[in-house]
């Protein structure tokens, strides 16, 4: 049986209240995907949601039931599986996981320019890190660049074929 990947999506903060609430730290974009009964990973086992205040930023998980209980998880990272995730989470059109976008090859002009390798969320947008294509790394340009993930860089993301179709991000190349 396939191991399922799971993706990093919050942080558990301070034990809040006498119930075994927690503070919760989100690390995405969608805090629908909290909803009793939606099974999470940390590092120190399986939990599933009790309830979710999303208001408060307050999570409780089922089984832990007393401030001691709650300390014990602080700090904890939480996963969820991308089956999860696909299920709990509604996109709009032209939004997309992140992880449906690491991995694409980055094309401008029927060029390959790269391959993203992750993304960084930086204060004014989202940066694409790719990889440089070893034609252009022997043709002495940098090994890697951050390209925006702004519309004017990105005309179209196509998630079956597994590209990203860029306009400018050459340029970016070559100044970095």
């Amino acid at each position: 049986m396939k191991e399922e990947k799971k993706f990093l999506v919050a942080q558990l903060g301070r034990a809040v209240g006498l119930k075994g609430e927690m503070k919760l730290n989100l690390h995405t974009d969608f805090p629908e995907q909290f909803k009793k009964g939606v099974k999470l990973s940390t590092s120190r086992g399986e939990f599933e949601i009790e309830n979710y205040n999303e208001k408060r930023g307050l999570i409780k998980l089922k089984g832990i039931n007393t401030p001691e209980d709650a300390k014990l998880l602080t700090n904890s990272k939480i996963y969820i599986s991308e089956e999860e995730t696909r299920k709990n989470c509604n996109l709009e059109q032209n939004q997309y996981f992140w992880f449906d976008i690491i991995g694409l090859t980055v094309i401008e002009n029927d060029e390959v320019l790269g391959e993203v390798k992750d993304i960084l969320r930086l204060p004014q947008a989202d940066y694409l890190e790719v990889l440089t294509s070893n034609s252009l790394v022997e043709q002495k340009l940098p090994k890697s660049f951050l390209l925006p993930y702004l519309p004017n860089f990105i005309k179209e993301v196509d998630t079956r074929d597994k590209k990203i179709f860029v306009t400018g991000a050459k340029d970016i190349l070559e100044a970095s």
